[in-house]
């Protein structure tokens, strides 16, 4: 979650501040309910900075972080037409509740459109940066747009934001980025390199990646042929994701068809 100032009232910031904390460490179905009960607390002003509107991105961004992009995706569409930019603090609010939408888009595998909002954020950053710190923003976009390339298997061009935005990409961030960048790799048939980036030495990645790496690992292994070993991290990707993750989750998908195309093909030989 990118941290934006939304209340002047001290407790408020708290009681954010500790909400993105439990969001970054995983505590998702924790936070997304605190947050949803602010959100049904009577409204005030806009002008005395409720804390309707965080609370409900927050509360959003955090199912998206679960899993439940189609679920989110609705609530999403909603949220930013009724959050109207007439100030600073709300184009921030409602660039992050799109920057969630491009994850649940893609999630669906709705490329085409996430690519599009991707890049709609992206410019609407670069005319707010003069005003705003939007730096964790756009690095948080990039990332979510080398997957979205990923999925229009254009992976020279995700290469090259992956590649792009590592340097500026700290945290547990950074695995995920080094696994987008695999994937990437593993797209244009480059499987050696691929294995090579997920074999580094990488901080823990957060629970919304869990099973990524090794996802990523199996299909680079599947791509040399060593199935054994594909099959044997494509199983701890899929255990990851059933541990970690919602079950609707897109990736605990795309782990099961995987091991499904492992095992076929052994079953045919």
């Amino acid at each position: 979650m990118t941290s934006i100032r939304t209340a002047r009232d001290s407790q408020w910031g708290k009681t954010f501040a500790r909400l993105r904390t439990m969001a970054r460490e995983g505590r998702y179905e924790e936070a997304e309910a605190e947050a949803r009960a602010l959100a049904a607390l009577p409204r005030r002003p806009w002008r005395r900075r409720p804390p309707h509107w965080e609370a409900r991105v927050l509360a959003t961004g955090t199912a998206v972080m679960h899993g439940r992009t189609a679920e989110a995706l609705d609530e999403l569409d909603t949220l930013i037409a009724e959050l109207e930019p007439v100030g600073l603090n709300s184009q921030m609010l409602r660039l992050i509740a799109r920057g969630n939408r491009v994850v649940a888009l893609s999630g669906l595998r709705r490329y085409a459109e996430a690519e599009t909002e991707a890049n709609g954020i992206l410019r609407e950053l670069n005319r707010i940066a003069h005003r705003a710190p939007v730096a964790a923003l756009e690095i948080n976009t990039l990332g979510h747009l080398a997957v979205v390339l990923c999925g229009l298997a254009r992976h020279e061009e995700a290469e090259a934001v992956a590649r792009g935005n590592l340097p500026r990409t700290d945290g547990p961030a950074v695995a995920v980025l080094h696994a987008t960048l695999a994937r990437s790799l593993n797209g244009q048939g480059r499987h050696e390199e691929a294995l090579a980036e997920v074999r580094r030495s990488l901080p823990r990645p957060p629970r919304y990646a869990a099973g990524y790496l090794d996802l990523v690992t199996a299909e680079a292994l599947h791509g040399l042929g060593r199935r054994t070993e594909a099959d044997d991290a494509v199983r701890r990707a899929l255990a990851d994701c059933e541990r970690r993750l919602h079950p609707a989750h897109p990736r605990t998908g795309e782990a099961r068809a995987l091991l499904a195309r492992i095992t076929g093909e052994e079953a045919g030989e």
